[in-house]
């Protein structure tokens, strides 16, 4: 690198900000209603007969995976095939990555996978991969690419920011309308773009395939549908009249990808986070509004149940402490969860979390609890620290110092309740991340008396 002069040509260069990013978004959601993706009843004659109308935006910010392994590859090019030894999620993509940058076809690449180090859907992408193929195929070597933690910060493939603009009618305190206006990109239209050369073109259906067969977010091959933008939203389970769930697609042109829980991570917080405010407006208790309204979805209502009698919910705590509580669904696995926490020394603290789990039939209880448990971790972190921002087009945060990670003196007591279920197992490694978000942001309005409606979370709201 010493021995390069490189000079770099911005001209194709994102110069954006931050801030350009949800003005942008802000203006598609005036422009655009969005597609429906979910319609029942009409949300306009509800609103319109309510005695009243509750409207909250809320925003998330672009999150990097902070994987505690770099991006690495060692790849060898060798005429008429490779191998490449790489911690991947995907081999299948890896094929494909290598195809891109050579003259070989996915069938003479032989991928080694490797532990990953962390993955968190950061090593579905391939371009580590894809970046020590390139140079093998130029030097006809093998060549190993580690990527440093500062461009493994700044050349993420982040969590798309996202905008909601939610809605509700209450009449005599009872919720008669729900609308959920989702605003921002969907990851698969992007990736498919940016990872499918011209010289295959069958290769955007072999991702939808590849993709799809791990259980992410497709319907079928032939038409697929990226579900990454409105998961965990169209799923709403409360009983409400009308509900009216739209979609307004765009994109900033910022590299995103999929990240732990994928869109049930800001759905979720949009969702609960509503929720709780919707009771605080009619007056009840956040627990027992959302309990009536699950009275047709026992597995919701169990798993509530169990995670508010765990956490003693509506017993008195010590004084600086509160509760928040929050549920959500994501792949196929009903989770709720209690947070207690309290701000200490000017920063917020986290006591305890009591979870419920319904994933189906388990095999292993030790190794749901683990990954819950993990969840729940890597979803504080994002609550409290996660955050990358963009200046004129260039990432901000580095490294561990200014893009933080919890830290084990910060770590709750966490106990996870799973349920006895016959039903079929389910999946267990990212469903912990979504609720604990809006259980932490509605543990701070309990305590504090302000509703924080983005993210990360701050003591000093």
């Amino acid at each position: 690198q010493a021995a390069l002069s490189v000079n770099w040509d911005f001209s194709d260069a994102l110069s954006l900000s931050t801030s350009d990013v949800f003005e942008g978004y802000r203006k598609a959601a005036d422009e655009d209603p969005g597609e429906s993706e979910r319609s029942e009843g009409d949300f306009d004659d509800v609103a319109e007969a309510a005695s009243t109308v509750l409207s909250a935006e809320y925003a998330q910010p672009y999150l990097a995976h902070a994987t505690l392994e770099p991006m690495n590859a060692t790849a060898w090019y060798q005429g008429d095939r490779a191998e490449v030894w790489a911690p991947t999620q995907a081999p299948d993509l890896g094929q494909i990555a290598v195809a891109r940058v050579t003259d070989l076809s996915p069938g003479d690449v032989t991928i080694h996978t490797t532990f990953l180090g962390g993955g968190f859907g950061r090593r579905l992408t391939q371009d580590f991969i894809e970046e020590a193929a390139a140079v093998s195929f130029k030097i006809g070597k093998p060549v190993k690419v580690i990527w440093s933690r500062e461009e493994d910060t700044r050349h993420d493939l982040f969590r798309p920011a996202m905008l909601h603009r939610m809605k509700a009618s209450l009449a005599d305190g009872e919720l008669t309308g729900w609308h959920h206006q989702i605003v921002g990109p969907q990851i698969l239209d992007w990736y498919v773009r940016n990872a499918a050369p011209a010289q295959y073109p069958w290769a955007p259906k072999f991702l939808y395939n590849s993709l799809g067969s791990a259980g992410l977010m497709f319907e079928g091959i032939a038409t697929p549908k990226d579900m990454s933008a409105i998961e965990g939203a169209i799923e709403y389970p409360y009983g409400v009249g009308s509900i009216d769930i739209r979609h307004t697609h765009t994109d900033p042109g910022v590299p995103v990808t999929w990240w732990r829980s994928v869109g049930f991570s800001h759905n979720g917080f949009a969702v609960e986070t509503f929720m709780d405010e919707l009771a605080h407006e009619a007056g009840e208790d956040p627990y027992q509004f959302r309990r009536k309204l699950l009275a047709n979805e026992p597995r919701h209502q169990e798993v509530l149940n169990r995670a508010a009698k765990m956490a003693g919910w509506g017993e008195p705590l010590a004084e600086g402490r509160a509760r928040g509580i929050a549920l959500f669904q994501s792949f196929g696995t009903y989770v709720a969860q209690v947070v207690e926490a309290g701000i200490e020394h000017g920063e917020i603290r986290v006591y305890r979390v009591s979870c419920a789990v319904d994933c189906g039939q388990v095999v292993n209880p030790r190794i749901v609890e683990d990954q819950i448990e993990g969840g729940i971790l890597f979803g504080l972190t994002a609550a409290l620290y996660g955050e990358i921002t963009l200046e004129q087009g260039e990432v901000q945060q580095s490294n561990f110092h200014d893009y933080r990670l919890i830290r084990q003196y910060e770590r709750p007591e966490v106990t996870v309740d799973i349920v006895d279920s016959e039903a079929a197992p389910t999946g267990v490694g990212e469903p912990g991340v979504p609720p604990v978000i809006p259980a932490l942001g509605n543990a701070l309005f309990a305590l504090t008396g302000q509703r924080q409606r983005s993210l990360p979370l701050t003591a000093d709201a």
